[in-house]
């Protein structure tokens, strides 16, 4: 049975052949792909979107959804993924997103993004998951802290993106314990108490 989250406003469920047609359509977008990492081609084509649901479907275990509507389960209108640090930064997952322009400013992506960080954190057992959006990606911050992430800091000039040189804010949210199961940190490592 395959991994789908219940976000509310959206689902996401792992991609899957046949979502090739809606991912180039709605990744197609300048606008979409200018807050995105080089990786995320423009123009984004069918091929590309061949490559990328062959990629992102057979991941084991699933870090990477497709964002659809409830009731519309065939159209992938974006997507959102973890991606987990390795060594001693295995508890730790960077979160990236987009969505397809038609669908901005209806509160899909924070509900997404509430939706994967609480995967993250119980299916995954993160302890950290962060985001690095440009810092002049309002939308992006705005989506972050509606999903109670917290600014930590910003890298200055980290990043290249059409020639120009940027910063990145830092943005992450920190799994939680209740009373029971409160982790401290010394200077030996993590015990549980």
């Amino acid at each position: 049975m395959p991994t789908v989250l219940d976000a509310g406003s959206c689902i996401l469920r792992p991609f899957r052949p046949g979502d090739e047609e809606s991912v180039a359509r709605h990744a197609n977008d300048r606008r979409v792909a200018i807050q995105l990492r080089d990786r995320f081609p423009h123009p984004y084509t069918i091929d590309d979107a061949h490559e990328w649901v062959s990629a992102a479907s057979t991941l084991d275990p699933v870090t990477t959804f497709a964002i659809t509507l409830p009731g519309d389960d065939d159209e992938t209108i974006g997507g959102i993924g973890l991606l987990p640090g390795s060594d001693i930064e295995r508890i730790a997952a960077e979160v990236g997103y987009w969505l397809g322009v038609r669908f901005w400013n209806r509160g899909l992506t924070t509900a997404a993004l509430r939706a994967i960080t609480a995967y993250g954190f119980e299916t995954l057992a993160l302890e950290r998951i962060f985001a690095l959006p440009f810092a002049t990606n309002v939308a992006s911050v705005r989506v972050l802290e509606k999903a109670g992430y917290q600014r930590e800091g910003l890298l200055r000039r980290s990043a290249i993106k059409e020639g120009v040189v940027m910063d990145q804010a830092v943005y992450a949210k920190i799994r939680e314990y209740g009373s029971t199961g409160v982790r401290e940190y010394g200077s030996t490592g993590v015990t549980v108490a």
